[in-house]
């Protein structure tokens, strides 16, 4: 299964969110594969606290400088191996791998596409669905080279028969929800672009999810003054009738990541300690382990739909 992670806007939680899902699915016992196509900002070392590729690799062995055709394969590290995080390294099940392709640092988005990018493209993961139960690829955010590679990569008759899945992430304010909207449904959006490189556009719709993040909790009024509470409600239900209105209500949503005080000031995986230690919220955790679930499990994915 390749999963692709999209996102409109910046600050989505995609990456973090994406990181934190392929490892509760490695803790599963699936082999899973995580590739850096935030170009010009391949931070998931620093989410795996693999400090010396926090920013992307150094030796232009990375996914940008492959294709480049800059190096013949691209590197892959073992997070577990990798980590500086001792827990990190030790939290894993018997069968379960998780592996990075990490970006270049100094690397930046393309500015166009040509047919060898997309043959190489197609052969990583061509080998990546062979060789893994779930591969992530982390695109970068809004309508960049990045996505445009993904759906041409997917389209070519290597792939005709891989499982595709995209993951359309956004926060729970009123920005987040129209660019959201409009990363799918615009001109030059995910189906506009899809279209072009030859993908029907209902099936590709209906290989799309969204995953909200940063979600509130309207319920819990503690500390806050009885017009903030008023305020915060009324603003919940705006969101909600907008999203309705956009085809992202209840029916399309794979899954909901509350507001986690952990990643406020550090994007990291987060792991059974750190709830123990009452550092992080359980509630996360449980919301990231099954989103990992509806991911994977088919039955589960098909009860969710898009609204055209």
């Amino acid at each position: 299964m390749l999963v692709f992670s999209a996102s409109d806007k910046g600050g989505t939680g995609r990456s973090v969110t994406s990181c934190n899902v392929a490892y509760w699915l490695s803790m599963k016992g699936q082999k899973v594969a995580y590739l850096d196509f935030d170009f010009g900002s391949p931070t998931a070392g620093g989410t795996f606290e693999i400090s010396r590729i926090d920013n992307g690799v150094r030796d232009n062995t990375g996914l940008h400088a492959y294709l480049l055709d800059e190096n013949g394969t691209p590197a892959r590290l073992s997070v577990r191996s990798e980590t500086d995080r001792t827990e990190l390294s030790r939290s894993r099940h018997p069968s379960g791998r998780l592996v990075l392709f990490p970006g270049d640092l100094g690397g930046s988005e393309f500015t166009k596409l040509d047919p060898q990018m997309i043959e190489r493209c197609t052969n990583l993961f061509v080998t990546c669905e062979q060789e893994f139960d779930v591969t992530f690829v982390d695109l970068s955010a809004g309508r960049s080279i990045a996505l445009a590679l993904a759906l041409a990569a997917t389209k070519q008759v290597q792939l005709s028969r891989a499982v595709c899945r995209w993951l359309i992430f956004h926060r729970w304010t009123r920005q987040h929800i129209a660019a959201a909207r409009g990363l799918v449904h615009d001109d030059h959006g995910v189906l506009d672009t899809g279209e072009a490189w030859g993908h029907d556009r209902i099936e590709l719709l209906n290989t799309l999810r969204f995953v909200r993040t940063a979600v509130p909790e309207v319920n819990v009024t503690a500390g806050l003054r009885p017009a903030q509470a008023a305020w915060l409600q009324e603003q919940h239900n705006t969101l909600t009738r907008a999203a309705n209105r956009h085809g992202m209500g209840e029916s399309g949503i794979l899954g909901k990541i509350p507001v986690e005080p952990m990643l406020q000031c550090r994007e990291q995986v987060i792991l059974d300690v750190d709830v123990a230690a009452h550092v992080a919220n359980a509630e996360t955790v449980a919301a990231f382990r099954e989103l990992a679930e509806k991911l994977t499990n088919n039955a589960v994915w098909e009860q969710v739909e898009v609204r055209r």
